[in-house]
C-alpha cells in the first residue's frame, strides 16, 4: 500500500535543498545592498529638474512591470542585443552569455532601487524641517547637510520599511529558478524530477522560507520598537 506521505525519501535531499538557501540569501542581501546605493543615487537625481525626469521614469518602469519580465530581459534579451550590436559594428559573431546569478543580482538590484528610492524619499519628507533650517542658519554646507543630517535621519526613519523590502526580495527571488539559478525553488524542482514527489519537497522549502521570513520580520519589528524607544 502506498504511503500518504513519504518524508523518508526526501531526507537524503535535505542538505542539497538547504544549500539552495545560501544562494537565495546571497541574491537577496547583495541585491538589497546595491539597491540601497542605487536608490540613494535616484533620490539625489531628483534635485535636478532634468535628472528628476530620468529618475521618475526609471522608478515608474521598474515599479510598473513584473520582475519576472525584467529578469527575462536582462538574462535572455540583453546578451542577444549585445551580440547583434557587435555583429553589426565589427562584423564578428560574438556569443554573449550572462551568468545566471549575476543576472539575478542585477535584476533585483535595479528593481529594488526603484522601491528604495521611494522609501528614502518618504524618510526625507518625515524629517523635522527645523533641524535642516538650524543647520543652514549655522552656515553648514548643502553637502554636509545631506551627508550628516538628511540621509542619516532618513535611513533611521526608513529602516523598518527597508527591512520589509529585504523580506520581499527573499520571497521574490524564487523567480530566478526560471533562468536555472539553483536556489531553493530550483533545487526543489530538481528533487521532484528525481523522486517524482511534489508535496514533500515543496512542504520542506515552504517551511524554510517561512522560518527565514519569520526571523526577518521579528528582527524588523524589534528594530522598529527600538527606533520608537529612541525617539522618546
Amino acid at each position: 500500500m502506498e504511503k500518504l506521505f513519504d518524508f523518508e525519501s526526501v531526507y537524503v535531499w535535505i542538505p542539497y535543498l538547504i544549500k539552495g538557501l545560501s544562494i537565495t540569501l546571497i541574491i537577496a542581501f547583495t541585491s538589497a545592498l546595491f539597491g540601497i546605493v542605487l536608490g540613494v543615487i535616484l533620490v539625489i537625481m531628483t534635485r535636478s529638474k532634468f535628472l528628476r525626469f530620468i529618475s521618475s521614469t526609471y522608478i515608474d518602469i521598474f515599479r510598473g512591470t513584473p520582475v519576472i519580465l525584467q529578469l527575462s530581459i536582462i538574462y535572455f534579451a540583453v546578451p542577444q542585443i549585445l551580440d547583434r550590436l557587435f555583429n553589426t559594428m565589427l562584423g564578428n559573431n560574438i556569443d554573449f552569455a550572462m551568468n545566471a546569478v549575476f543576472a539575478a543580482i542585477i535584476t533585483f538590484s535595479l528593481n529594488s532601487a526603484a522601491y528604495v528610492a521611494e522609501v528614502i524619499r518618504a524618510g526625507i519628507n518625515s524629517i523635522d524641517k527645523g533641524e535642516i533650517e538650524a543647520a543652514r542658519a549655522l552656515g553648514v554646507s548643502k553637502f554636509h547637510i545631506y551627508k550628516d543630517i538628511i540621509f542619516p535621519l532618513a535611513f533611521k526613519n526608513s529602516l523598518p520599511t527597508l527591512m520589509n523590502e529585504l523580506v520581499t526580495l527573499v520571497k521574490e527571488s524564487s523567480v530566478v529558478s526560471i533562468i536555472g539559478v539553483q536556489d531553493l525553488m530550483r533545487r526543489q524542482q530538481i528533487v521532484t524530477s528525481q523522486t517524482f514527489m511534489y508535496f514533500e519537497p515543496l512542504l520542506f522549502i515552504g517551511v524554510i522560507y517561512y522560518i527565514v521570513i519569520k526571523l526577518m520580520t521579528i528582527t524588523s519589528r524589534q528594530i522598529e520598537k527600538r527606533l520608537v524607544y529612541d525617539n522618546y
